[in-house]
């Protein structure tokens, strides 16, 4: 059963129209207009794209011509989510949780954490952005801040040194 689209005077699909699975010129606007709004990682676009009712058989082969074109790039879009969300006060244990939300795992994503060299300044900057630039110095204190900062995302061992908590546990 074919079905017609019509489109407005934009191009663009009109809302409560048939889409048709098989279009893979529909399929390509809506791919381009979801990048021209924001980038996207391959599966989120492969998510978004299945789930507007587009057919995985005319999907799969327009997101190997997107990356091919370089319009769609996992490690662009990895390295700016990693750099973004670390601004935002989030650290490498939060972000790569988020990157495995998203469909993005493996070499990729370690990479990029790893190549992103000031956790120690974000965290520091969450640290004083809540608490103020004095360092805390009852126990009560340290715990708060170290639950605080393990949610935000950061690691214990940055953690233990941000907050001089750094004992050597093998010392007797």
């Amino acid at each position: 059963m074919a079905t017609s689209k019509r489109r407005n005077a934009l191009g663009r699909h009109e809302p409560g129209r048939l889409l048709d699975p098989l279009d893979a010129r529909a399929a390509r606007a809506a791919a381009l207009d979801a990048l021209a709004r924001r980038d996207h990682a391959t599966e989120d676009l492969r998510r978004k794209l299945l789930d507007k009712g587009y057919d995985a058989a005319v999907v799969a082969p327009l997101l190997e011509a997107l990356r091919g074109e370089k319009l769609l790039d996992d490690r662009r879009y990895t390295e700016n989510f990693v750099a973004y969300h670390a601004a935002r006060g989030q650290g490498p244990v939060r972000v790569r949780a988020e990157l495995r939300r998203l469909g993005l795992a493996g070499v990729l994503v370690e990479e990029c954490l790893d190549a992103f060299p000031d956790w120690i300044v974000q965290l520091r900057k969450a640290q004083q952005k809540k608490f103020g630039a004095q360092l805390p110095t009852t126990y009560a204190d340290k715990q708060r801040q170290a639950r605080f900062l393990g949610y935000r995302g950061f690691t214990s061992a940055q953690i233990r040194m941000a907050l001089g908590l750094d004992w050597d546990l093998d010392a007797d």
